[in-house]
């Protein structure tokens, strides 16, 4: 990456602390377990990892949300941490979940648009509604629809109406955290077309967050790969869907669905039981599960090695 990376991520970890009874004392549980990595404007990062890997987490520090535990985030070459919270507005956005509890039920599309304008508190109302019609019709909605609540308009316009709301303030960043997993499928396609379209057109960095290993082939130029809060793999997109090289990423790509009749349902290799991020292994944390797994893994620490378009962790490259 020959430029300055637009996000940068510098040894965050992120621990929560948790109560274990009455009388037991708490215990810290690292959600993030130092996390690095850097994002070039203009790319497309997809996050990918079970539920409960620190995927969220790590969107929600980035955005500000959450303070880091330890390391540090900069984003446009300043620290997350010393940004006034409207600067950071301007600059990095979230596009959430569920659109069907991300907008406020009672207040009409229009209103919902402009609030970050609104809080902004130095854009005249004028100027606010040209912009506010000008990037629900840049998102495929009929400026007249501002006019309607959000429990009037379907899956995909809300989420519509959530993606202008993000891209009001004209950021140069968007946090896409699982944007399109509550979406049919056919909505989940013309959304993923309109978040590309909105790339060329406004040059934006998009961090994408989704277990839907088939929607971040098709949107990122580069895929990080978590494990219990840590960054096992990181390649160009082509190379890791191509030729996995950590055992992990290897089963994530063996448990995608076929519609080949007759084949069943994939056997990944890795158990039914889901990590415990609060009772982490020691050595390798993926070693209990993986299938080539030796006497070293479940000593040491793999450390970082090279391989084909990017990065990997583990003893056996």
């Amino acid at each position: 990456m020959s430029a300055a990376p637009i996000i940068d991520v510098r040894g965050v970890r992120r621990s929560f602390r948790v109560r274990q009874g009455l009388f037991a004392a708490p215990r810290h549980v690292a959600a993030i377990d130092g996390v690095s990595f850097s994002v070039g404007a203009g790319e497309v990062l997809g996050i990918v990892g079970e539920s409960g890997c620190g995927k969220s987490t790590l969107a929600r520090v980035i955005l500000g949300l959450l303070p880091p535990s330890a390391g540090e985030v900069l984003v446009d070459g300043q620290r997350v941490a010393d940004m006034d919270r409207r600067a950071r507005a301007r600059l990095i956005q979230p596009v959430f979940q569920d659109p069907f509890s991300s907008l406020n039920p009672r207040r009409r599309v229009r209103d919902v648009v402009s609030m970050p304008l609104d809080a902004q508190g130095d854009v005249p109302a004028a100027e606010a509604r040209r912009r506010v019609d000008e990037m629900l019709a840049r998102v495929g909605l009929d400026p007249s629809m501002g006019e309607r609540y959000p429990a009037e308009l379907s899956g995909g316009q809300r989420q519509r109406v959530a993606i202008a709301r993000a891209l009001v303030l004209r950021p140069r960043i968007v946090v896409c955290d699982e944007p399109t997993s509550a979406l049919d499928v056919s909505v989940q396609a013309q959304i993923l077309n309109l978040l590309a379209e909105l790339r060329d057109a406004l040059g934006l960095t998009y961090l994408f967050i989704s277990h839907n290993l088939a929607v971040v082939e098709h949107v990122a130029t580069e895929v990080a790969v978590m494990y219990l809060g840590r960054i096992v793999e990181r390649r160009e997109t082509s190379a890791l869907f191509g030729a996995p090289a950590h055992p992990y990423t290897k089963a994530l790509l063996a448990s995608v669905l076929t519609p080949e009749p007759g084949l069943g349902i994939p056997d990944t290799g890795l158990g039914d039981a889901m990590p415990d991020p609060s009772n982490v292994p020691p050595g390798c944390s993926f070693h209990p599960r993986c299938p080539v797994a030796t006497a070293r893994c479940r000593v040491d620490i793999p450390a970082t090695a090279r391989v084909a378009g990017g990065q990997s962790d583990c003893h056996l490259l």
